[in-house]
């Protein structure tokens, strides 16, 4: 069975803590990447990504706990036996005579009833979720894209998001694609080669200095060589490859342009804060389907 947001509900104990420890492992990755991706020197910035760093942390936290104390309830639930009322003289007799539930029976009714009370539990979460930031974001997000007949595509959420809403662009305007480790090589080689364009806004997170050549370099190899989430520096330097506008529509404020100065159609990407646990994403998009043509 599934929750809503289609994770398996474990019913090992251990299953759950080992997956519990690669979310943490996960969003610490996550934060080294979200730091990285500060202007250096910019205060602002840096202030709203320490106070996500601390949203996200404590909202994991939050839904880890609440996990475990399901567990501890549901193995409450089944430790608790049903206490038998003292029947009335007239039914001793027929207790008697009534046939007896067999141990294959009260085990299924036992599933029965676990299965009921998790599905319940599922609805109830759904419930909730309705009001929660991930479909608040969303909600606004499909509102501003249908202004512009356009809807979401969703990319896989695997640290190369950006690269691949990027790649979805290219492919359904017509432009000439590339693959994803083109897209990374290429974006690390137009900052080396226009470093003082980045250079200046970039930091060393343990401490706020400048970064150095040296860390400058390190960051444009993660760039190349492995999932490192792309912000803002990389969607500039993509901008600047590609030669055309890249626009994202996000829910909160204005869409934010790269790359205004180039001609052309834009590559249209949406920006989400919240439809992940673990922090940012970004999702492709696509011509808006009529709901009556849509099977």
């Amino acid at each position: 069975m599934e929750n809503p947001s289609g994770e398996p509900v474990l019913l090992d104990k251990e299953d759950l803590l080992k997956r519990q420890r690669q979310e943490k492992k996960e969003l610490q990755n996550k934060i080294q990447g979200m730091k990285k991706s500060i202007p250096k020197g910019d205060k602002q910035k840096k202030k709203e990504i320490t106070e996500e760093i601390s949203r996200l942390e404590k909202e994991l936290d939050n839904r880890h706990n609440e996990e475990l104390n399901g567990f501890k309830e549901i193995e409450a639930d089944n430790c608790i036996e049903p206490t038998a009322e003292e029947p009335e003289d007239d039914e001793v007799q027929i207790d008697k005579t009534a046939p007896k539930m067999s141990r294959a029976q009260k085990r299924r009714n036992k599933k029965e009833s676990e299965a009921k009370e998790r599905e319940k539990r599922i609805q109830e979460q759904a419930e909730k979720n309705r009001e929660g930031p991930r479909f608040v974001e969303m909600t606004s997000i499909k509102n501003s894209l249908k202004e512009i007949d356009l809807q979401i595509h969703n990319i896989p959420a695997d640290g190369n998001c950006l690269y691949l809403a990027v790649k979805h662009q290219l492919t359904v305007s017509g432009r000439p694609s590339y693959s994803v480790t083109e897209l990374r090589k290429k974006t690390a080689n137009y900052m080396r080669e226009h470093k003082d364009d980045f250079l200046p806004f970039m930091y060393n997170e343990d401490d706020d200095s400048e970064m150095s050549e040296e860390g400058f370099e390190s960051y444009c190899k993660e760039v190349e060589k492995t999932k490192l989430w792309g912000g803002q520096l990389e969607l500039k330097a993509l901008s600047n490859i590609i030669g055309c506008p890249i626009k994202v529509i996000q829910a909160n404020g204005p869409p934010t342009v790269q790359g205004e100065t180039f001609k052309g159609p834009e590559l249209i990407l949406t920006y989400h804060r919240h439809l992940y646990r673990l922090g940012e994403h970004y999702n492709s998009t696509l011509p808006l389907v009529d709901e009556e043509n849509d099977v």
